[in-house]
C-alpha cells in the first residue's frame, strides 16, 4: 500500500484542513511538497475519536481520488457533515483524535452458501461492505477488533450498518465485499 511516512503525512494532513476549514471556513489546498505516492487512487476513511467514542467518520470506499485529495476532502467530511454528529468546535478539536485508514480496492466474496463467509473473512485484517440492492454499509477493520465481534457478530453489524436486517447476509441477492485498511493514528 503506502509506506509510513506517506500516511503519517495523511494524518498531519487531515489535522491542517480540519483547522483550516475551522478558521477559514475553506477547503485545504494540496500541497505541492506532498509525497508523490499519494497521487495514486486509493480509497481513505478518516475517522475523529473524543475520549475513545467516535466522533466522526467518513470516507471513500473505493479508489476514486488521488489518496492526498480524498484524505482532505473525507476529513471535513468527518469533521463537519457526519450526520450522526454535530460539526467539530474549534474548543474541542485539540482533544480529538485522528486516524486515517487507507483501503485496498473491496473485492467481492463468493461463495457457493453462507457459511463460507466463515473461512474467507479474517477479524482484524478485513473489513467488509454488504450491499443488498441500494442498502450499503462499510465497517473497517477495527471496527470487530475493537468491538471483540466474531465474524457472524460483524456481518450482522455491517448489514445493520446498511439499514438492513442483521441476517441479510445469508440472503443470495446480498453482495458481500472484503478489504484491507492501513491504520495510521
Amino acid at each position: 500500500m503506502i509506506s509510513d511516512r506517506a500516511g503519517q503525512y495523511l494524518v498531519e494532513i487531515a489535522k491542517k484542513t480540519i483547522e483550516h476549514y475551522i478558521e477559514t471556513k475553506e477547503t485545504l489546498e494540496i500541497p505541492e511538497d506532498h509525497p508523490i505516492e499519494l497521487d495514486e487512487k486509493l480509497g481513505v476513511f478518516v475517522t475523529l475519536n473524543k475520549n475513545n467514542a467516535l466522533r466522526g467518520c467518513i470516507g471513500y470506499a473505493e479508489p476514486i481520488e488521488p489518496a492526498i485529495k480524498a484524505t482532505i476532502e473525507v476529513a471535513i467530511a468527518a469533521a463537519f457533515n457526519d450526520p450522526r454528529f454535530s460539526a467539530v468546535t474549534k474548543d474541542e478539536f485539540p482533544i480529538l483524535d485522528l486516524e486515517v485508514t487507507v483501503l485496498t480496492k473491496p473485492e467481492m466474496i463468493i461463495v457457493a452458501h453462507p457459511d463460507q463467509y466463515f473461512e474467507e473473512i479474517e477479524i482484524g485484517e478485513d473489513g467488509l461492505i454488504i450491499q443488498k440492492g441500494y442498502s450499503r454499509g462499510l465497517l473497517l477493520p477495527q471496527v470487530a477488533t475493537e468491538n471483540a465481534f466474531t465474524i457472524e457478530e460483524f456481518l450482522e453489524h455491517t448489514c445493520m450498518k446498511a439499514g438492513i436486517s442483521a441476517d441479510s447476509w445469508m440472503d443470495e441477492s446480498c453482495d458481500v465485499y472484503k478489504f484491507q485498511g492501513q491504520i495510521f493514528k
